[in-house]
């Protein structure tokens, strides 16, 4: 679905808005890399990347760091999404190479295009918010996804 740029990022910016307190919480790429288990040489160039774009800010020095320019709230996966990958408005068929006729599609088409639809859906409508609020539910807690363990509603 996205390649590793894109995880690396969301892993980032999901990091940040976990901390998100108006700026005033700064992590060294050391910390978000190894809170999210992942490469510090990339994950450098991707916040670089998430930088340029605007999304997130870094100081150097004493106190210095990254964090979230905007409220998580006010970032969409989509806003992360599209600095890494090549956005596919087109119609054809996910198998490619003719496989679908002008009249009739092939027996996937249909359901691979809703998958599309959904996912398109998801990363447009969900906000990094989601990791702020997990977070926060988990008593700061950085793995959010006890969070959905601790509630049997989820």
């Amino acid at each position: 679905m996205y390649g590793k740029a894109t995880e690396t990022a969301f892993a980032a910016v999901s990091r940040l808005a976990e901390v998100y307190d108006g700026g005033k919480t700064r992590l060294s790429a050391k910390q978000i890399a190894e809170s999210r288990g992942l490469q510090r040489p990339f994950l450098g160039k991707i916040l670089s990347a998430l930088a340029q774009a605007g999304l997130i800010e870094g100081t150097r020095g004493p106190g210095g760091g990254f964090a979230l320019i905007h409220h998580p709230r006010e970032i969409t996966l989509y806003d992360v999404f599209r600095l890494f990958e090549r956005e596919d408005n087109s119609d054809r068929c996910p198998f490619g190479g003719g496989i679908c006729g002008s009249d009739d599609n092939c027996p996937l088409h249909d359901r691979m295009a809703n998958v599309r639809k959904a996912t398109d859906k998801l990363l447009q409508e969900t906000t990094f918010d989601v990791f702020r609020l997990a977070y926060r539910k988990n008593a700061g807690k950085a793995d959010w996804r006890l969070a959905d363990k601790a509630d049997p509603s989820k």
